[in-house]
């Protein structure tokens, strides 16, 4: 089989219930697209049955696989993903499908010019949020000033979880991160600019999901003291060679 254009990779995590639907939506997508695709489900650590769930999509779905990371993580299961992958752009997507999957065509050439690292944003003109409550989104507004401050400026959105690197850039970033949790989004975008990468952010439709697994203030803290692990991290060169 020849090199797929796009790798749609979905960390999963608890997702036997709302995986299917997903999967069935990229399904109805890939199938329509004039380009070759395939699509990664990362599993890790779950305690129910999304594995199974995963796995029983793979006869109607040749382009699907399906791996399976024994330990907790949306970054350690991105990571995974990522470096598994062969596209030549590879999307991280999240299960629940908060945009639209439609729109990674907004993030891939021809509807975007090639770009090292496309990432979507819900801030930037053309975005829209949809019934998110105020309050998340403040608390949200708040962690990303900090992070512009810390690591990231100029970037307005570093935490939506739908972002695409070309191939050659997720292949020298990724072996670099060190973060499992919440907070590699900012590790990996910190890492990329620090090797010479472009980050552009693309307005998406966003749609707020009640069941949510973010805990916002347990996440928001820990996920500060990340920031400050990372640049302690910086300091020391952990990101200067691959380990």
């Amino acid at each position: 089989m020849s090199k797929p254009f796009l790798s749609i990779i979905i960390p999963a995590h608890n997702e036997a219930e709302r995986l299917p639907p997903s999967l069935e939506k990229i399904q109805a997508f890939v199938d329509t697209q004039d380009y070759q695709a395939e699509v990664l489900v990362v599993e890790n650590g779950s305690s129910d049955d999304t594995l199974g769930v995963a796995r029983s999509f793979l006869s109607q779905m040749p382009y699907l696989r399906v791996l399976q990371v024994e330990e907790r993580g949306k970054g350690l299961a991105i990571q995974s993903g990522m470096l598994a992958a062969e596209g030549e752009y590879r999307f991280q997507c999240d299960a629940d499908l908060s945009m639209p999957i439609e729109q990674v065509n907004r993030f891939i050439p021809p509807q975007l010019d090639p770009v090292d690292i496309a990432i979507g944003s819900r801030e930037v003109m053309g975005a829209k949020r949809y019934d998110e409550p105020a309050y998340r989104h403040i608390i949200g507004r708040i962690f990303n000033t900090m992070v512009r401050w810390m690591l990231l400026p100029g970037l307005q959105d570093t935490q939506c979880g739908f972002k695409c690197f070309r191939d050659e850039v997720a292949m020298a970033v990724f072996p670099l991160q060190t973060l499992s949790g919440m907070s590699f989004d900012a590790e990996v975008l910190f890492i990329a600019r620090k090797l010479g990468f472009q980050v552009q952010e693309v307005p998406i439709d966003w749609y707020f999901n009640v069941d949510s697994r973010v805990r916002l203030v347990q996440d928001s803290m820990r996920m500060a003291f990340d920031l400050i692990d990372i640049r302690r991290k910086a300091a020391q060169g952990c990101y200067d060679t691959q380990s």
